[in-house]
């Protein structure tokens, strides 16, 4: 089944000492690109620290039609051969619904419309609805099974039966569910 859902590509890039200005522009250059795109949500960019080498780019499109539109073109190709020299690629990363939500804090701000990225009472809220059930559920079905195991397996067991379901089914069915109200623009 095609994806569907949004996809944000988080791309981790070295930039080679000297060359913050340079890289700076060669990525406002790549988001006027992509922004020209269909599909395009939403890019921008932050640094690791004040004095860091390392870089990393955000990119979102709606589904992974249009972002593999974006990433087979022609444009997107030139403009990553036009930063020989001046970066180098360390990690990519694909996300799709609340995965990208647990990246580390960093101090500087992106460039990504506040939409995209509901406040963290949102985040709680999307994880509890589907939490909450399928915890009481796990308690009534399962515990009553485990009540001579020790607590700690018991408990252990319990969580990585849940783990999974949250990650791939339930988590990504609430945020799909409640993607209006995640998206809505902040007052």
């Amino acid at each position: 089944m095609p994806q569907t859902s949004p996809i944000t590509v988080s791309i981790t890039r070295t930039v080679q000492p000297g060359q913050h200005r340079r890289f700076t522009a060669w990525a406002q250059a790549g988001q006027e690109l992509a922004r020209e795109r269909e599909g395009y949500l939403g890019s921008g960019w932050v640094r690791t620290g004040p004095d860091s080498d390392e870089w990393h780019l955000l990119y979102r499109f709606a589904d992974e039609k249009t972002l593999r539109a974006w990433d087979d073109s022609e444009d997107r190709r030139w403009w990553i051969e036009s930063a020989a020299g001046l970066v180098e690629t360390t990690r990519v990363e694909h996300r799709t619904g609340i995965e990208g939500w647990f990246e580390p804090q960093g101090e500087e701000t992106l460039t990504i419309p506040e939409s995209v990225v509901p406040p963290r009472w949102k985040q709680a809220v999307s994880i509890f609805l589907p939490f909450f059930p399928l915890s009481l559920l796990s308690t009534f079905l399962l515990m009553p099974h485990l009540h001579s195991w020790p607590t700690v397996l018991a408990v252990l067991l319990n969580i990585c039966i849940l783990t999974p379901l949250m990650t791939y089914i339930f988590l990504p069915m609430s945020t799909r569910l409640l993607r209006p109200w995640l998206q809505k623009p902040r007052r």
